[in-house]
């Protein structure tokens, strides 16, 4: 009988300080790829913004240093260098002790603040292989250096004298923890400029020293103005940015609008500078107060009449583009999980909505024919909604199928079971992979659709020539939801839209084509989760009668060394390399596939970089590729063996 591990008292381990910080930086900085790198600039950077924010300084700058190090220097009080009540130094206690700050209570000067677990510094700390703080309180130049992660804590030392105040972190990320240390000029400058966008008057520098140096600043009157204003560049608008602000109840709401001729909409919502990607109370408290002024309106001058149904918030909101910023008071505020992705803060409900119900009713008495052209571009939004929703139940009927299977004949390989939410649909790079893809996959949720021809480029195109187009207008009819303002997920036949190619450069192109057409002309789709990317093996190692699939060069490496010798190596350039079940079980086998779930993070950033590189501009696509791309010579050979 196997002898059992014991599982008592010595089995419980004690992480003292900062160690659980290095043991899972993950759980605190969500991950040690480039996004969790970059991760460590925003911890500091957010308690910079933190101290403008309160009314303490308005200058923030950022530093790329030569030896890979970054500085973030702010004009705040500075902070405080006194001996703690533990017996630490303050400054010590702020970079080396978790759930340590000052914005637990008012007394820590922070009225509003964005970050509130006191986690920030410490954990920037501990993942880094040095860290320098230096601060300036009016009188004095102050000083204190960590090391290996903040194990090591140097003295407290009194550098000279200065008359300013402020802060200056700079610290090393440790290359034993991060895949890859290489800071992002232009993913820094992207997130400088939001923050300035966002804080009026609040001065954003962004230095680049590594190579040829480089600067740049960032600084706004009107921020939300200027943000509508950057996401509208490439749209046509119907009325100048509409700015406006108020206050209920010691929240302070601060927005902008503007409607253009596209019918996306896009809100970006805000709270203590934080971006609440998934929304919450006070997107809530906005999107009734345009559904209810703009439906008083219509009402009021003769759009609807008394017995007609009111407007419905999305045709409301089409081709709307929306920045609302919250300011609230720390009492007040509420974050539904650790992300503060979402705000939950009952509180901002109905501020926003008096606030924004206030100058919206405002501004459409004050620009009647605005008004009017807006009103009638959501009767018209309305009725096309009404109409396709009306031509999707009378498909489902029976009418109408004959087009669809017109148009699916001898391309779609469809799955058997009627559930749209356990069926799959992988669009497929060509027909060689397509016939793999039929064979392997189980036919019962699974469908298949080859892609055969060339997938047009949807940034600039309408919808007339995208209906035209043979590989998209077959995933159209594929998905039967609709297309553009129509489109919607609920209505997919297919609850996960697998887009799988070659792991090469025409894969990736497709892979690009594809997701511009789903971003520009089925958002919804992306906003409800349901669209994948397929991540293929890259190579197969087999030794005797064992063989591995990896994913990544990583993987290959470790396996290389694992095996040590007596092994084959196939590196697959095409999906159409491999047979049925190997196809199955590396890419399409719900239980052993990886599929990457397509979101979109940051809105404003996607609806740029969609721009830049799908659009018609090389010099954006030129310097975007400069900066982000590392180019490498790939390996050329299809077999290696290791005897």
């Amino acid at each position: 009988m196997a002898k059992k591990d014991a599982y008592n008292a010595d089995s419980i381990t004690v992480l003292e300080g900062l160690e659980a910080v290095r043991k899972r930086p993950g759980m605190y900085i969500g991950s040690t790829d480039s996004k969790g790198l970059h991760h460590l600039v925003w911890e500091i950077v957010d308690n910079a913004i933190d101290e403008a924010l309160n009314g303490y300084g308005n200058q923030v700058h950022i530093i790329l240093n030569k030896d890979g190090s970054v500085t973030v220097e702010d004009h705040g009080r500075g902070m405080p260098v006194g001996k703690h009540k533990s017996g630490m130094s303050t400054l010590a206690v702020i970079f080396t002790v978790l759930h340590a700050g000052g914005k637990f209570t008012s007394q820590g000067g922070y009225r509003n603040a964005g970050g509130l677990h006191g986690v920030g510094a410490s954990v920037v700390n501990a993942l880094c292989t040095w860290c320098k703080v230096t601060v300036h309180d009016g009188k004095d130049v102050w000083s204190m250096t960590f090391e290996d992660g903040g194990r090591k804590i140097g003295k407290l030392i009194r550098e000279g004298k200065t008359n300013r105040t402020g802060s200056t972190v700079t610290f090393l990320p440790d290359s034993k923890i991060f895949k890859n240390c290489t800071f992002s000029f232009s993913k820094i400058c992207e997130r400088a400029q939001e923050d300035a966008f966002l804080l009026k008057g609040l001065k954003m520098i962004v230095t680049d020293l590594r190579k040829e140096k480089r600067e740049n600043v960032y600084q706004y009157e009107d921020g939300l103005k200027a943000f509508i204003e950057e996401i509208n560049s490439d749209h046509t608008p119907m009325h100048d940015p509409v700015s406006f602000s108020g206050e209920y109840n010691s929240i302070k709401v601060e927005g902008c609008f503007q409607y253009t001729d596209e019918y996306q909409e896009n809100v970006f919502s805000f709270t203590n500078m934080v971006r609440t990607r998934d929304g919450g109370s006070h997107e809530t408290g906005a999107k009734l107060a345009f559904t209810k002024v703009f439906n008083e309106y219509a009402r009021k001058n003769g759009f609807l009449k008394e017995k007609d149904k009111g407007f419905e918030g999305n045709d409301v909101r089409e081709g709307l583009t929306l920045v609302i910023n919250l300011t609230i008071p720390e009492e007040y505020l509420q974050f539904e999980g650790q992300t503060k992705e979402k705000l939950g803060s009952p509180e901002a409900k109905p501020a926003t909505e008096s606030v924004v119900s206030e100058h919206l009713r405002y501004f459409l008495e004050e620009n009647k024919e605005t008004a009017n052209a807006l009103v009638r571009k959501i009767v018209k939004a309305a009725s096309a909604r009404n109409a396709a929703r009306k031509a999707r139940e009378e498909a489902r009927k029976g009418k109408g199928k004959q087009k669809t299977e017109r148009v699916l004949s001898g391309k779609l390989a469809s799955a058997q079971s009627k559930d749209a939410r356990r069926k799959e649909l992988y669009l497929v790079e060509g027909d060689s992979a397509g016939g793999s893809a039929k064979q392997g996959r189980d036919s019962k949720y699974q469908a298949i659709l080859p892609l055969r021809g060339k997938v047009l480029n949807t940034e600039k195109a309408s919808i007339e020539s995208i209906e035209k187009n043979e590989e998209l207008n077959t995933i159209i009819h594929a998905l039967g939801a609709g297309v553009g303002p129509s489109f919607q997920a609920e209505d997919s036949n297919y609850y996960k839209v697998i887009i799988m190619t070659d792991a090469d450069d025409d894969g990736a192109h497709i892979q690009n084509l594809l997701l511009t057409f789903f971003y520009r002309y089925m958002r919804d789709l992306i906003e409800h989760e349901m669209l994948y990317i397929a991540l293929p093996p890259l190579y197969r190692i087999a030794k005797g009668k064992e063989e591995y699939y990896l994913y990544t060069d990583e993987e290959l490496d470790e396996k290389k060394q694992e095996l040590k010798n007596g092994y084959t190596i196939t590196r697959y350039k095409g999906l159409g390399e491999m047979n049925a079940s190997q196809l199955w079980e590396t890419t399409m086998n719900p239980e052993t596939r990886t599929l990457l779930c397509v979101t979109i993070e940051n809105a404003r950033m996607a609806e740029r970089r969609v721009t830049e590189l799908m659009g018609d501009r090389a010099d954006l696509r030129r310097s975007w590729i400069e900066d982000n791309v590392v180019f490498t010579l790939e390996d050329d050979y299809v077999k290696e063996v290791r005897s």
